[in-house]
């Protein structure tokens, strides 16, 4: 019986899921890792979360804005969002081609 896809590890970087987070506003990290939670099913801890933070700041794809009640919210910068935009359409073009083939195999 399959154990299910946790025992292979992750499918995607931490920081396609943050990028992916912040599209649609501005978040903080908790909240950060708290929707890429939901939304993965994949917890990302503090220092995974915060590292990948500083290394999208300093490639400019997000910028820090000013804190909120001590809580520091980032939001993703047009590069970011270009960046963001090519890297899915790419994952999506392997996913179709991906599925194409496992169903020709199928038959």
């Amino acid at each position: 019986m399959a154990k299910g896809f946790s025992e292979f590890g992750r499918f995607a970087e931490p920081t396609l899921y943050i990028l992916v987070s912040l599209s649609d506003g501005p978040k903080h990290g908790y909240a950060i890792m708290s929707d890429v939670h939901q939304t993965s099913g994949e917890p990302l801890g503090p220092g995974t979360l915060y590292g990948a933070l500083a290394r999208l700041e300093r490639r400019g794809l997000i910028e820090a804005l000013e804190p909120v009640d001590r809580r520091r919210p980032y939001r993703l910068t047009a590069l970011g969002a270009t960046t963001l935009r090519t890297q899915l359409l790419g994952l999506a073009s392997f996913s179709a081609s991906g599925l194409e083939r496992l169903g020709r195999s199928a038959r």
